[in-house]
């Protein structure tokens, strides 16, 4: 009987994760709290954000929470992304596994848009014979937030399920907004050749309103899987030694935004040494991606490159990471 129930819960997992990415809700053009968009963590950034099935320490608060349940111990990270227009995003991450009680997680975001000088069309003009391009004299703020906490455990050996609650809140300084956000998402080890595959739904919740319009949040839908092409781990085409290579897969279905697509492949050399990349299909902007990491003692560093183009400055990421097992 017991048996049979966790099979049952895990058939609903799926069926609800499948039906929101594809029917919960419609496209629009414009959604609130863009922030959310940002991407945190290096490693899975490098790979071009196909992570959904390879989440498994504390950053899988911020890709798939049932990641959560592939923790062993205890993981803490830390992260800094240096986004356009010296726009500075950190993120911290941290969980513990509480063995049969399942694995707790607290997560933030915090981003930082620097100093604003404020600009009025009635202040343009020659102020005692010096050009003043509109200045007030009034410097501005603004910034955003996300702190949440997430829960996640094994339904069975092979499925895992994640949940997210978050709080989310962004000042404009004419006008502040926050709401209570949700994420949610499984994992199903498959238990073949090193094959993962997972679903999460993110940024899940209310529409804001910013005067008297309110917009949906930018609510996205993955599913994903994974394997190790060669490793010592059950890979699909064989063992090579000290060397593995692991690819992943992502459809991305976000709701102001067409159907995207992500490849990311891993290269690593003793499990200490890892090179990394990446490519998004069907993005205006975002496509190539690269990174390197290493991983000593339980303590991980990474680095992530992105490419946006022409006319965009590449974004860099530094994550810093610490388990024990």
């Amino acid at each position: 009987m017991k048996i049979i129930r966790k099979k049952f819960l895990s058939i609903i997992l799926i069926l609800i994760l499948s039906n929101t990415g594809t029917i919960a809700f419609e496209k629009v053009g414009t959604t609130s709290f863009q922030f959310l968009k940002v991407w945190p963590g290096a490693r899975a950034t490098a790979m071009a954000g196909a992570f959904t099935s390879l989440a498994n320490n504390s950053e899988a608060v911020f890709w798939n929470p049932a990641g959560l349940a592939r923790l062993n111990g205890f993981d803490a990270t830390f992260g800094f992304v240096d986004w356009f227009i010296d726009v500075n995003h950190f993120s911290f991450s941290v969980a513990k596994n509480f063995d049969v009680l399942g694995t707790l997680g607290v997560f933030g975001i915090f981003t930082n848009a620097g100093e604003i000088e404020v600009t009025r069309v009635d202040r343009l003009g020659f102020v005692n014979g010096v050009y003043n391009p509109g200045l007030t004299g009034e410097v501005i703020h603004p910034n955003s937030f996300v702190f949440g906490v997430s829960y996640a455990r094994n339904v069975t050996d092979k499925f895992a399920f994640g949940l997210s609650v978050k709080y989310v809140y962004e000042n404009l300084v004419v006008k502040k907004a926050g709401a209570l956000v949700f994420d949610g998402g499984l994992t199903f080890n498959t238990g073949f050749h090193s094959i993962v595959i997972g679903a999460s739904i993110r940024h899940f919740g209310p529409e804001v309103k910013f005067f008297d319009k309110s917009y949906p949040l930018p609510q996205t839908f993955n599913i994903g899987i994974s394997s190790y092409l060669f490793s010592n781990n059950d890979p699909l085409i064989g063992s090579a030694g000290d060397h593995s290579l692991l690819v992943s897969y992502d459809m991305l279905q976000p709701r102001d935004y067409d159907q995207m697509h992500n490849i990311g492949i891993e290269y690593g050399f003793k499990d200490f040494l890892f090179l990394r990349g990446g490519f998004i299909l069907n993005n205006d902007q975002e496509g190539l991606s690269a990174g390197i990491g290493v991983v000593h003692k339980g303590f991980r560093l990474d680095y992530s490159f992105n490419d946006y183009g022409k006319y965009l400055d590449s974004v860099h990421r530094f994550t810093i990471g610490y388990e024990i097992n």
